[in-house]
């Protein structure tokens, strides 16, 4: 944990918020109550995100009507943002899964490492306030709104113009399951070209879900 503290740039004075926040349900569920899962901890820390973010950009952006920052908010704290920042970090060698979930790849699913970003976040919120939550916002997420993450990336778009290179191809986009409360639901969508599945991706809404997809079947052609 000591090499993690450091990568997060905090030290936690109470260091089992940072266990609770890199416990997924999968262990907490095979520790038949003696852990808890960071559910709840996602739950808050994606509420101080979205705060922390509207409020950088209503101060640091004047200029900017409500739909750009709508847009411009979305952008940084989408889920595929939150999984560049777990890759950073390099969380998924830290996060403590039940075995079935360790063996069948949840340390590099999408999902699991962006709610682990915000279940860290919401520990360093607990420990240290929310001046210490700034600063992990700022150093992890607002530093890259520079690097175009302004500007929500359109995988869609993407991987039409790169199938109707070929006539006659058919990109259809499926929802295929949804799980969560109304508060924190998650949409799981696939995406076929001629009937083939060929990316499948989850997201905070359908839109979201369908980008992610729209993402992986780029992958998938680029291949």
């Amino acid at each position: 944990m000591k090499t993690l503290e450091e990568k997060l740039a905090y030290t936690f004075q109470d260091p089992t918020l940072l266990e609770n926040a890199l416990t997924h349900s999968s262990r907490a569920n095979e520790s038949r109550g003696k852990l808890l899962s960071n559910e709840r901890l996602e739950f808050l820390g994606d509420s101080i995100l979205g705060m922390v973010v509207a409020d950088h950009l209503y101060r640091n952006h004047p200029d900017l009507p409500e739909g750009d920052l709508t847009r411009t908010r979305a952008a940084l704290v989408c889920e595929e943002s939150l999984v560049e920042v777990a890759q950073e970090l390099n969380l998924g060698e830290y996060l403590r899964l039940g075995k079935g979930e360790n063996s069948g790849g949840g340390r590099e699913r999408p999902s699991i490492q962006a709610d682990a970003v915000e279940a860290v976040l919401a520990a360093i919120y607990l420990d240290g306030g929310i001046g210490s939550a700034r600063k992990f916002i700022q150093k992890f997420i607002l530093s890259r709104e520079v690097a175009g993450l302004t500007k929500p990336r359109d995988h869609k778009t993407a991987l039409q113009e790169l199938v109707q290179r070929e006539s006659g191809q058919v990109l259809q986009y499926r929802l295929v399951g949804e799980e969560g409360p109304d508060h924190n639901k998650r949409f799981f969508v696939e995406v076929t070209l001629n009937g083939a599945a060929l990316g499948s991706g989850s997201g905070r809404s359908k839109k979201e879900a369908e980008q992610m997809a729209a993402a992986a079947a780029i992958e998938t052609l680029s291949k």
